[in-house]
């Protein structure tokens, strides 16, 4: 892809890596505060998934961020332009597809991609030749000469990546893209913004947690306005602290020596580092036990050497890990 031309003015914050610094962000709205003071950074070349329940503030900041609102307290800087002092250098540098997405039905795809590249000052040849890239990327090929209005949602969606696209942006912004979108339309989404995340940096808010866990290798949880996690979604589950397990023993042995379920839950409690043990549900001819330990402790191993010195018969031993929805929940509720 062709490379975007940036005016030169001083570059308040430019250093290292970081292609979006935000500090102390704050948004009032009256006596509401939508933000409260959210600090993060994002690399280069990062896919970032921004999180957080219906009013978390994340609309706002991606608002702030793409300069349609002004934050009340804090500074932001994007590519190293100040987001209050040089907008204009800002909004070159991204591009951004809002929830709604800012379609003119009764345009063809293609007047509506020649008018986004006037807008953005693209020149016209090379704007031919983007336009065509990224129909092929988007697959958008066989539509542009339909009217935007008569395209299926997932079709409205691509083109509305393809206009955040256009010109070339190195950052791309995108508030809830799969919204309303079939199962089959997400996956399509999913896999385009994959592939677009291998060249640009992204930031990406939506509610579908899955789809976090497919294309961003880093989150940000926001909660009425603050900032409550930051991490990759292994790092995240791992600092909840849910330490637990699920053991499943063959019965057969058991039923023959007498020994029953309630016996094995009492050796199982002595294991050191074992807090509980419940009995669960188990399928015939198994004994099914969750056991939560102290701490973030690995015990599978004394587990392990406790079904030994019984001679019990061990089935399976996981150790369960939280999902990004548990942990979403956890910090949101």
């Amino acid at each position: 892809m062709s490379t975007i031309e940036s005016s030169t003015p001083n570059q308040t914050q430019s250093s290292d890596d970081a292609m979006i610094r935000v500090n102390e962000l704050g948004k009032r709205y009256g006596k509401f505060k939508a933000l409260q003071g959210i600090t993060f950074e994002v690399p280069r070349g990062q896919v970032l998934g921004f999180l957080g329940p219906n009013g978390a503030g994340k609309t706002t900041t991606m608002k702030i961020l793409t300069c349609f609102l002004a934050p009340s307290a804090g500074s932001a800087f994007v590519g190293g332009y100040s987001i209050a002092e040089q907008s204009l250098q800002v909004r070159r540098l991204l591009g951004y597809l809002p929830e709604d997405t800012p379609i003119y039905p009764d345009m063809t795809v293609l007047e509506y991609l020649e008018y986004v590249g006037d807008i953005r000052g693209v020149e016209s040849g090379l704007r031919r030749r983007r336009i065509g890239d990224l129909a092929e990327i988007c697959g958008l090929m066989k539509v542009l000469s339909r009217p935007v209005g008569h395209l299926s949602k997932g079709l409205r969606q691509r083109a509305g990546l393809a206009q955040a696209l256009l010109h070339d942006p190195p950052i791309l912004v995108l508030d809830e893209p799969t919204s309303g979108l079939d199962p089959n339309q997400i996956v399509e989404i999913r896999q385009l913004i994959r592939h677009i995340g291998e060249e640009k940096t992204v930031i990406l808010s939506t509610h579908i947690l899955p789809e976090v866990q497919a294309t961003c290798g880093r989150v940000i949880i926001i909660n009425e306005g603050r900032l409550v996690a930051d991490g990759t979604p292994d790092e995240l589950a791992s600092q909840q602290h849910d330490n637990s397990y699920h053991v499943v023993f063959d019965a057969s042995g058991f039923t023959a020596s007498g020994q029953s379920d309630e016996a094995i839950q009492e050796q199982l409690e002595r294991v050191p580092g074992v807090q509980s043990v419940a009995s669960t549900s188990p399928n015939e001819g198994e004994f099914s036990f969750t056991i939560k330990g102290e701490s973030t402790l690995d015990l599978r191993k004394e587990i392990f050497c406790c079904a030994r010195d019984n001679e019990w018969i061990l089935l399976e031993l996981q150790r369960r890990q939280l999902s990004l929805e548990d942990v979403f929940r956890r910090l949101t509720r």
